[in-house]
């Protein structure tokens, strides 16, 4: 860590050229989220009846309403529909989407639900699977790769001729830019200086935000969804036309110097050197040069060092940290099912919780934008954890005898502490991960929070049977993923660790006090006297 630290001080710091690159990755966040956002949109049920049998035969129409009646269930005096659906005014900006344009209602209902699991799958398969191409790799290449399969899919979807068949290039798709979006997500965390990573990142996170906001408006203007689709894999396309430029896309110098590749990091380092006013040759009496510090660790390591995720379960705190954000991640993306549902019991609407959800994710990101440096990574994911557990339980246990207005204020309650929760989960991970595995260690926490979400489709699935027992589960795994919060370290301020060893360094300090005094409570598994003593003196 302090080798690193040294060379990026050589190169110039946070200078010019780091801080227009991270700057840079903002506005791919919105085309990414273009792209996968779109599929509240695809899914959408729209109010239908049943036309006229084509023989003359009048067929009962079903109201013009939700619930969806059950898989293989018709209301009293009705019979298979024979002339077709008959599809209302949209209700999302689309005229059709594929759930009208192959009649996924009544005995096909329940293959409408399965578009977002399988969505949700592939965001899950890309993280996991291209987090540790990441590693492997590079986040670069990864990054250029993700976005070549983006656009190629992309376009796949517009000419799919069966359901199952979008359904697949629907999986591959999102996994594809799930990748992207972590391979950028990581590289623009490994650009900043500690003073900078939350700022950068959750600039990121409001671009995004940005890109969910835009989205009804596209499909407003595109209203047919294969017109959606076809401007999506545009964007993508436009995306690996700019940000697939070595100039505005690097690769990380970070992981270079971590995994011993220092003849690579040398170009980039120098360009980073030179942009920000800083001569490569010339060092002053406390800093030794940039070519001096590169001519060490090149002399030092001659072959790369690839290192994977598994080599964690070696360590004897950093994979504990890593499961208990992923626990942390997974937890805040269920539980956000029983708020929505709390928000509309009754009919389902499109826009009011479409927006409700972006809306409270810019003020978590806000709200994490201020405090997250001021208290500290770990008292607000605590405190975020807190009130995620308090209006869980206060909706668990008053549902029926609170009034509206305080159902749906601990709804909004529980919403926002969620993606406050789920956003500071993913920046806290990525930041006691070594950088010789992050991505593979933050795609397994983004992983586990698309897990959690994945329960919200699957309760449309079933009519929402058994909502009160799911929500009964998450609210007590609520309970237990705060007191795992409290053996976290805290990251604020620190250098990102290199090595595995460095995320082993990282223990738990006082709660209202995040310096780098440490407290050894048995909660910790013990350690020998002396390297007790030797981590307090490096902490």
């Amino acid at each position: 860590m302090e080798t690193e630290a040294r060379v990026l001080r050589a190169a110039g710091g946070f200078g010019r050229a780091r801080c227009l690159l991270a700057a840079a990755s903002w506005l791919p966040c919105v085309a990414l989220r273009l792209a996968l956002g779109s599929e509240p949109l695809l899914t959408a049920l729209l109010a239908h009846h049943c036309q006229q049998d084509p023989a003359g035969d009048p067929t009962p129409s079903l109201p013009l309403s939700y619930p969806e009646p059950a898989p293989g269930a018709r209301p009293n005096g009705t019979r298979p529909c024979l002339g077709g659906w008959h599809n209302a005014l949209p209700a999302v900006g689309l005229l059709g989407n594929p759930v009208t344009q192959w009649s996924l209602v009544c005995e096909d209902g329940w293959t409408g639900p399965l578009g977002p699991v399988e969505h949700l799958l592939g965001w899950l398969l890309g993280c996991v699977l291209l987090g540790l191409g990441c590693d492997r790799f590079g986040r670069r290449p990864v990054f250029v790769a993700s976005l070549v399969l983006a656009t190629g899919l992309g376009a796949g979807e517009v000419l799919a001729a069966s359901f199952p068949a979008l359904m697949a290039l629907r999986l591959l798709h999102g996994g594809a830019l799930a990748g992207a979006s972590l391979a950028l997500y990581v590289a623009r965390l490994e650009l900043c200086d500690p003073p900078h990573r939350l700022a950068f990142s959750m600039g990121a996170s409001l671009f995004s935000v940005a890109g969910t906001l835009l989205l009804p408006g596209l499909a407003l203007l595109a209203q047919d969804w294969h017109l959606l689709q076809g401007l999506s894999a545009l964007v993508t396309g436009t995306l690996l036309l700019f940000w697939g430029s070595p100039a505005l896309f690097p690769e990380s110098p970070c992981w270079l110097l971590a995994t011993g590749q220092s003849a690579r990091a040398r170009k980039i380092l120098w360009h980073f050197a030179e942009t920000s006013g800083v001569n490569p040759e010339d060092s002053s009496e406390e800093e030794s040069s940039l070519a001096t510090e590169l001519d060490m660790l090149c002399a030092g390591s001659p072959q790369p060092q690839h290192h994977w995720v598994l080599e964690l379960r070696h360590t004897r705190v950093a994979w504990r940290n890593g499961l208990i954000l992923g626990f942390s991640s997974l937890i805040s993306g269920g539980i956000r099912t029983s708020f929505l549902c709390s928000l509309t019991p009754g009919e389902p609407t499109f826009y009011w919780p479409y927006f409700l959800v972006a809306g409270l994710e810019a003020a978590a990101t806000i709200f994490l934008l201020l405090t997250a440096d001021l208290w500290g990574r770990r008292p607000v994911l605590l405190l975020g954890t807190l009130v995620l557990v308090l209006a869980s339980l206060l909706l668990l246990a008053g549902t029926q005898y609170l009034p509206s207005w305080t159902v749906l204020s601990l709804s909004v309650l529980g919403l926002l502490a969620s993606q406050a929760v789920s956003a500071l989960s993913s920046l806290f991970s990525a930041e006691v991960f070594p950088t010789v595995t992050r991505g593979a260690g933050l795609g397994l926490v983004l992983g586990a929070g698309l897990l959690g979400q994945a329960t919200s489709p699957l309760a449309d699935l079933h009519s929402r049977q058994g909502f009160f027992l799911q929500h009964v589960v998450f609210s007590a795994f609520a309970i237990l993923a705060l007191l795992c919060v409290l053996l976290l370290p805290e990251s604020r301020g620190r250098a990102l660790p290199q090595s595995l060893q460095d995320a082993d360094r990282l223990r738990r300090s006082p709660l209202l006090r995040g310096g780098p005094l440490q407290d050894h409570l048995p909660l910790l598994p013990a350690s020998q006297p002396q390297a007790g003593t030797q981590l307090a003196q490096e902490g």
